[in-house]
């Protein structure tokens, strides 16, 4: 009978996603304790200024996420408290550090090969002997000493 206690608490349709979340939220907790129990300069120091911010980014959003659904189960509604605010701004930070990333990705064009290219593509032999005799007028010619 002391089981069924905390069962009237909830209707009974809703079980099944109480379990969930429940072995969501262990699945989470676990892997906070993971990464609390790792140095963070030791992990920061393998890391490139880039994957820095995004890892900085991805643990205040996950923190703040949480509170999110904290303040959610305490009944009050988050999009009126300055919780909402905060994760926008660490999702416009989010979108600069994506805008960078993408910058590093992007091809960038080598102005050196590219104006080799053009000019070989538009030699012409006829070009070239004119370019050649303008250059060098006495080529060709011999001289000679008396």
């Amino acid at each position: 009978m002391a089981d069924d206690g905390p069962a009237e608490d909830y209707p009974t349709e809703i079980e099944e996603n109480l379990n969930d979340f429940d072995s969501s939220l262990s699945s989470v907790q676990n892997m906070v304790q993971t990464l609390v129990s790792v140095s963070r300069s030791h992990n920061l120091l393998k890391l490139d200024p880039l994957d820095r911010a995004k890892l900085d980014l991805m643990s205040a959003y996950a923190l703040n996420s949480m509170f999110w659904m904290y303040l959610v189960t305490q009944g009050v509604n988050p999009k009126d408290h300055a919780i909402k605010q905060e994760l926008d701004r660490i999702r416009t930070y989010m979108n600069k550090v994506k805008e960078i990333t993408d910058k590093r990705k992007a091809a960038r064009l080598d102005k050196d090969a590219a104006s080799r290219f053009v000019r070989n593509a538009l030699w012409d032999a006829e070009d070239k002997k004119r370019k050649d005799s303008t250059e060098h007028p006495h080529r060709g010619k011999h001289i000679r000493f008396s």
